[in-house]
């Protein structure tokens, strides 16, 4: 089971956003290969959601949020969707809100393979 675990320092995310970044109109994914120490043998993937004051209120960034989250939970049971050799921040926008599930699974399913290569 690969835990999912929130970046915390100022300079982690400096790190990762000075690294490669896939856009589109739904969500940014920056990325860069995993520079932070591993302490146990657990699989973690370092990965955060970040969103805009701009985008709304509270609840609307909670839940753009927790979409993104649900939708990386179930890319994660699917075998070499995601590296786990990287870090990852997600950026997302506000078209998230509107969109359905399954759009929205295919268009991080398709950026993280092109993360991949």
């Amino acid at each position: 089971m690969t835990k999912i675990e929130s970046l915390k320092k100022n300079s982690h995310f400096k790190t990762v956003l000075k690294k490669r970044v896939i856009n589109n109109d739904l969500f940014s994914i920056y990325c860069v290969k995993n520079f932070i120490k591993k302490k146990e043998n657990i699989k973690k993937l370092y990965v955060s959601f970040v969103m805009r004051k701009k985008v709304g209120n509270a609840v609307k960034r909670n839940k753009i949020k927790r979409r993104l989250k649900s939708i990386v939970l179930k890319l994660l049971k699917i075998n070499s969707a995601i590296n786990l050799n990287y870090t990852y921040i997600i950026f997302g926008k506000s078209k998230v809100y509107d969109e359905k599930n399954k759009y929205l699974f295919e268009k991080m399913k398709k950026s993280f393979k092109e993360i991949r290569n």
